[in-house]
C-alpha cells in the first residue's frame, strides 16, 4: 500500500494537524491523496450521523471531498479510550474492515494518509491495539513527537515499538505542544541524534494551528519522502 501511517508519542500532540498538513502538502504537489482516521472518539451528533472534527479536517486538507464513511468508519461520541467507547456502543473494532476500506481508498488515489488514534499501543479491543492496525496496513510510519518534558523517552520507546513490529520509520516531526518547555532546542537535538529517520519539520506552538499554515512550514515534503 502506498502512503503513510501517522503515529504519535501520546494523545493530544497534534497528529491530526500534522496529518492534514502532510495531506495538503502532497495534494498541493499534484498528488491525489486519500485520507483516513479509522477510529475516532470525541465525535458529535449531526443530521448526517456522528462526525469527528479531526476526520473532517483531514477531508478538507486532502481537497477531494472524500466520503466520510470511507474516512472514519468507527466514530464514537464520548472522548474516551476507543476500546472502551466501542464496548459502550456494543461494537467491535474490526481491523479487517479498516484494512479493506484503506485498500479501496488507496486504490482510488496516488497514496493514502492514515492517522492512528492516541499513542502507538492504544488498545482497540481484546488483544488488539493500534500497532496491530499499523502492521496490517504495512505503511511506512511518520512519528509526531510532542515537544514536552519526557518526549525523548516517549519518542525512543515508540521508535523501538515501530521497529519491533517490522515497520519502517520514514520520518518524524517535532511539534511544540508545551510552549513553556525548557531547553527545547537541546531536546530536539537529542531527538535528531537518536531517531533513525529524518526530521521532516519542526512546528511552533500556534494559538490556532491550521493545516494550511503547517503545510507551508512543512514545505516540499514530497521530495524528502521520495
Amino acid at each position: 500500500m502506498r502512503g503513510y501511517f501517522i503515529a504519535g508519542t501520546d494523545t493530544e500532540i497534534g497528529k491530526t494537524t500534522i496529518a492534514a498538513a502532510l495531506a495538503k502538502s502532497l495534494a498541493d504537489s499534484g498528488k491525489r491523496v486519500g485520507v483516513m482516521k479509522p477510529i475516532a472518539s470525541g465525535s458529535e451528533q449531526t443530521p448526517e450521523g456522528l462526525r469527528n472534527e479531526d476526520a473532517l479536517a483531514l477531508i478538507d486538507a486532502a481537497g477531494q471531498g472524500q466520503d466520510y464513511a470511507s474516512v472514519n468508519p468507527y466514530a464514537y461520541e464520548p472522548p474516551i479510550a476507543p476500546h472502551v467507547a466501542a464496548e459502550l456502543a456494543g461494537e467491535t473494532i474490526d481491523i479487517d474492515r479498516i484494512v479493506t476500506l484503506a485498500g479501496e481508498v488507496e486504490a482510488a488515489n496516488d497514496l493514502i494518509i492514515v492517522e492512528g488514534v492516541g499513542g502507538f499501543h492504544v488498545p482497540l479491543g481484546p488483544g488488539t491495539d493500534t500497532a496491530d492496525l499499523a502492521v496490517r496496513l504495512g505503511l511506512p510510519v511518520i512519528l509526531v513527537v510532542g515537544l514536552r518534558l519526557g518526549c525523548i523517552n516517549h519518542a525512543l520507546l515508540t521508535q523501538e515499538a515501530i521497529k519491533a513490529r517490522g515497520l519502517e520509520l520514514a520520518g518524524w516531526v517535532a511539534n511544540a505542544v508545551d510552549p513553556s518547555m525548557a531547553v527545547q532546542d537541546a531536546n530536539v537535538k537529542a531527538l535528531e541524534d537518536r531517531l533513525e529517520a529524518p526530521m521532516l519539520g519542526r512546528f511552533p506552538r500556534l494559538d490556532s494551528p491550521s493545516a494550511t499554515e503547517f503545510a507551508r512550514l512543512l514545505g516540499n515534503v514530497s521530495a524528502r519522502l521520495a
